[in-house]
């Protein structure tokens, strides 16, 4: 990770505002932003030890925070369990009947799980997992398909105080065998299969690879979800249901330290080798859940969907734990966003009268290519909140999805990481909203944006985005690596820097431009991805784009664009022309792409982010490095 040589030029202007209505306002939990975000950040201690109080502690803190830079520990000597904050407290209320989970398979399959039969399900398959031998410190990788299995498995794991490792199950036998073998896991929990597009995904297969060379792996169990069932090879292999069959609903959950690993999560997001980031139970708990709470302004009668899967933060972070944390009813689907058709998504909520909706701009680009026809078909009337996550919105982007859900509901474009455990810049839903920017700092969060020096920088001027305090959800180390950790905090001196290039408008609005690595330097001025792409989405052909540096003799970098047509679109040397006027228009002639690619799809990784380098290094004829997150 490198700071930027020289401020990021500021391209892009958008003037819109666009209030919260009154009755949004009236309802949120946070009313005034900035007399709220000024006292969390004159004590922030003082802040999150009033939001730790809201939740179950076996035993309570002696202090809120020891920080010894770069190291942090949070709630001192307290004693808690997420697992028992996410089930136990609500058992013992009336939401023990409450739903709390709606599950959708590909094909319109459901299951429901109440907070009742959660708990009963988790305990029981706490008790396998301690049947097995395992114990707290214990890892276990969770390799499952999109189904209340895998929430299960999470909260077993918490429960007894076992480390988990989710692995998405897009994941090859070499990505999935490097990540067991990293955390040395005891146990692998897997499915037959997962659905994709209606084709069978051998997910089985996979993890036969994998395992053959981890020593370390003492048990394999199997979520048999066809008929017949895959023959399983005893007495390594076991069935799932026969693995709970007969072990009791009760299991009490273990006192753990605040400082006890929860989960190691193995990303590499657009750049090099994967690393184990590792979050706690006490810290990580208090941020998720009052991010949860205030960010979608979460209300007891709401139906929460978020589209991101487990094997992501996204699913750990505002699926499972944040949602459950508050009681929440979660309703979480199988499969993509455009199958069997476009309708997908819409279809769901307005079936399900879903009130919160939670998705990536990659998807809202993807679904503008249909047009907005599908989601004209349904009742969407029931959404309140809505959410980004995972790249910065561009505003084209951002006023589709506004208009299309009715056009008076609030966007919390979130800014945040796998690292940082919680949203850290965000809209809250009575905030006046930017299109195109995630607004302001969480309450308690101190951002910024500076040069490489680590020095403020003017309005609008571009440079390196910052934490400048720790917080209680961030990551604990990197698992085996802490050199690796300490990266973050000695780059720029005393901030966490993120890796993101931004620039913070007159209002305080933080507006991210994209990866400092993947800043172009263009006859000497330093220009954002983010902004160029978002001026070629603003182009009524274009459903989405990403651009990349290419050497150049004369101005040391040209822009080359890859674009993604909108249907009904056909590429000619008018509209590629069309394009490149399109950027003049907005950015400036300095943004202006050397050359347009039109391109049927673009490298992703399976949360949605664009990986930029894979284009650049393709393009180039060189070396990629790990594409092991890579979606297709």
């Amino acid at each position: 990770m490198k700071a930027p040589d020289e401020n990021i030029e500021n391209l892009l202007r958008v003037d819109r505002v666009v209030y919260p209505t009154p009755e949004t306002k009236s309802r949120s939990y946070i009313q005034d932003y900035e007399s709220e975000y000024r006292r969390s950040i004159a004590d922030p201690e003082a802040f999150w030890d009033k939001v730790a109080r809201e939740l179950d502690w076996f035993t309570p803190w002696q202090r809120v925070l020891d920080w010894k830079y770069p190291w942090a520990k949070w709630f001192v000597g307290a004693t808690c369990n997420i697992s028992y904050n996410c089930l136990d407290r609500h058992v013992k209320t009336w939401r023990r009947n409450k739903v709390a989970v709606i599950w959708v398979g590909e094909q319109g399959q459901e299951r429901i799980l109440t907070y009742g039969e959660l708990f009963r399900q988790v305990n029981r398959c706490a008790n396998a997992l301690k049947a097995l031998g395992l114990r707290k410190g214990d890892r276990a990788s969770i390799y499952l398909p999109k189904i209340p299995e895998q929430i299960v498995a999470m909260l077993a794991c918490a429960r007894i105080g076992v480390i988990h490792s989710v692995v998405y199950s897009g994941f090859s036998a070499p990505a999935l065998e490097s990540r067991i073998r990293d955390a040395e896991s005891r146990v692998v929990i897997t499915a037959d299969v997962g659905y994709d597009r209606g084709k069978s995904i051998n997910l089985k297969g996979v993890v036969d690879q994998a395992v053959a060379n981890c020593s370390s792996v003492e048990t394999v169990v199997v979520v048999r979800r066809e008929t017949p069932g895959v023959p399983l090879a005893a007495p390594k292999e076991i069935d799932w249901n026969d693995w709970l069959e007969g072990e009791k609903p009760v299991c009490a959950a273990e006192p753990l330290d605040a400082e006890a690993p929860l989960y190691i999560l193995y990303t590499s997001g657009t750049t090099g080798k994967p690393k184990g980031v590792v979050h706690v139970h006490g810290g990580y708990m208090v941020g998720t859940y009052i991010t949860t709470k205030y960010v979608f302004d979460l209300k007891e009668d709401d139906i929460y969907f978020c589209v991101a899967d487990p094997g992501w933060v996204t699913g750990h972070s505002y699926i499972v734990y944040g949602p459950l944390l508050n009681g929440a009813t979660i309703l979480t689907a199988e499969g993509k966003p455009d199958y069997p058709n476009p309708g997908r998504w819409w279809h769901l909520i307005e079936r399900y009268g879903v009130s919160i909706f939670y998705t990536t701009p990659t998807a809202i680009r993807l679904l503008m290519k249909y047009g907005e026809e599908w989601p004209k078909k349904y009742d969407l009337s029931t959404l309140r909140v809505l959410g980004t996550v995972g790249e910065p919105i561009n505003p084209e982007a951002w006023e589709w999805y506004h208009r299309v859900t009715g056009g008076t509901r609030p966007i919390m474009d979130t800014w945040w990481q796998t690292e940082t455990g919680m949203i850290l810049v965000t809209p809250l839903p009575s905030v006046p909203l930017k299109p195109g920017s995630a607004t302001r700092p969480f309450l308690g969060v101190e951002a910024d944006v500076v040069d490489r020096q680590g020095k403020s920088l003017p309005a609008n001027a571009g440079g390196f985005a910052v934490i400048k305090t720790p917080w209680p959800s961030m990551m604990r180390t990197i698992y085996k690596d802490p050199d690796r950790y300490k990266v973050y905090w000695e780059t720029i001196p005393n901030c966490y820097t993120a890796g993101d290039v931004c620039r913070k408008d007159a209002d305080g609005y933080l507006w991210f431009m994209g990866r400092a690595d993947d800043v172009i330097k263009v006859a000497g001025n330093r220009i954002g991805t983010a902004e160029v792409e978002s001026a070629l989405v603003s182009h009524q052909a274009v459903a989405e784009a990403a651009v990349i540096g290419k050497p150049h003799k004369t101005v040391g970098e040209a822009i080359k664009a890859f674009v993604i047509l909108k249907q009904g679109h056909q590429q000619s040397p008018a509209l590629i022309q069309s394009l490149k006027d399109q950027v003049l228009k907005e950015l400036g002639k300095i943004a202006v792409p050397q050359e347009i690619e039109v391109v049927e799809s673009l490298p992703k990784t399976r949360s949605g982010k664009i990986m930029r380098r894979v284009l650049k290094a393709k393009e180039l004829g060189q070396d990629p490095g790990d594409i092991s997150t890579l979606e297709e």
